[in-house]
């Protein structure tokens, strides 16, 4: 299961990637916004990241005007690796390197093609499991 949040910043790109899961069958869960009206990011991506801290969720896509915003949110949550990508080779690494359990985009800033190909290769990329990248993950952990 896929969390997700945005604010209204990251709202039309929101729904562009649900349908994209859908059409996947992939689950996910909305935790807002729900509309264009304007509102808080720090609600939504902190809700999706607790979703998968607590295992709710396996992953997480968070997506506000810029992603800055909503990935600083999501990584104040303990467990959570968020990285805010703008293409497709920063979301394969962050997978392989970091083992990211959370990716942030920001929806005006990357168009809705280019922000597919970024979920697809953030959810198709597994962890390298090498030992180097393990220890660095530890580290970022304690």
């Amino acid at each position: 299961m896929i969390a997700l949040g945005s604010d209204h910043g990251g709202f039309e790109l929101k729904e562009a990637v649900k349908k994209h899961l859908e059409e996947r069958g992939l689950e996910f869960k909305d935790f807002g916004t729900y509309d264009l009206n304007s509102c808080d990011y720090p609600d939504f991506g902190k809700a999706a990241a607790e979703a998968v801290a607590s295992g709710e969720c396996d992953r997480g896509i968070v997506i506000c005007t810029t992603g800055i915003g909503i990935s600083i949110v999501a990584n104040k949550v303990k467990g959570i690796r968020c990285a805010l990508c703008s293409e497709k080779t920063t979301a394969r690494l962050t997978r392989e390197h970091n083992d990211a359990n959370m990716l942030a985009m920001g929806g005006g800033m990357i168009g809705k093609v280019q922000a597919l190909e970024i979920v697809d290769t953030f959810l198709d990329t597994p962890f390298s499991e090498l030992e180097k990248h393990s220890r660095r993950i530890s580290k970022i952990e304690d």
